[in-house]
């Protein structure tokens, strides 16, 4: 299960409607970090397929987007749950930070 293509146009079917929490990572191409931190967020689509949508959206083509939840640098990972967010990651942290935050919203 590959991570989820969020983008300007299905944002709000995808993640703000979603009926099980939602990560979202904010990520460009020419971002290092990201490119640290994708392997995270695959291993992770797979780990909490059926609990939890992961996905990702790449802010140069989803600018719209990315100024409305005030994405200033990349990596930003948002954790949402009922449309709204509750939790945020910035910079490239180990797998253990996201699992932590996964599992406080699914308690």
């Amino acid at each position: 299960m590959k991570p989820v293509q969020f983008t300007d146009a299905n944002f709000e079917s995808e993640v703000l409607k979603s009926d099980v929490p939602v990560i979202v990572d904010f990520w460009a191409t020419w971002c290092g970090p990201c490119r640290m931190i994708a392997p995270i967020i695959e291993q992770l689509s797979v780990e909490y397929q059926g609990k939890v949508k992961v996905g990702k959206l790449d802010v140069d083509e989803n600018q719209q987007t990315a100024i409305k939840y005030g994405v200033r640098s990349i990596p930003t990972v948002l954790f949402l749950k009922d449309g709204k967010v509750v939790d945020t990651i910035i910079g490239a942290v180990q797998k253990p930070q996201f699992v932590q935050k996964i599992q406080s919203i699914l308690n």
